[in-house]
């Protein structure tokens, strides 16, 4: 058994938010993430994301009580469920965790909601959410 079931870009999350109801957004980054760079926009597809903490700012430990926070949504164990970070590490992270806690279809969302670092270490300008051009909304 894979330890997730895989990589999709921001392109193919959308796709799959969009075409089935139950899949859902789990946005792992800190609530200063959230706050300052901006956050996906799922309203056109009636929907919003969950917004659970994957690790602790400043001391980025993990939150030992991420999946407890995000069964509280009572999401189906089958249904798709796409993580998202900035740039995809996190994510991936959080999606193991919940398929071990026997959520079968976590994907992570491969790079991110700001993407790899360009030639000049800024982010945004070579893939993730934003670089498709999905809809967010900044805080």
């Amino acid at each position: 058994m894979s330890s997730y079931a895989g990589d999709v870009s921001p392109r193919q999350a959308w796709d799959m938010l969009a075409s089935d109801p139950r899949a859902a957004l789990v946005d792992v980054r800190t609530p200063a993430e959230w706050n300052y760079v901006g956050v996906p926009d799922l309203g056109s597809l009636n929907k919003k994301p969950f917004f659970v903490p994957w690790m602790f700012f400043p001391s980025m430990e993990v939150n030992p009580q991420f999946a407890e926070h995000l069964e509280t949504a009572r999401l189906d164990t089958d249904a798709p469920l796409f993580f998202i970070c900035r740039s995809g590490a996190r994510s991936r992270s959080a999606a193991v965790a919940m398929t071990a806690r026997g959520y079968i279809r976590c994907y992570n969302v491969a790079s991110g909601f700001e993407g790899d670092p360009d030639t000049t270490r800024h982010r945004g300008t070579v893939n993730g959410w934003k670089v498709e051009s999905l809809p967010w909304i900044q805080g």
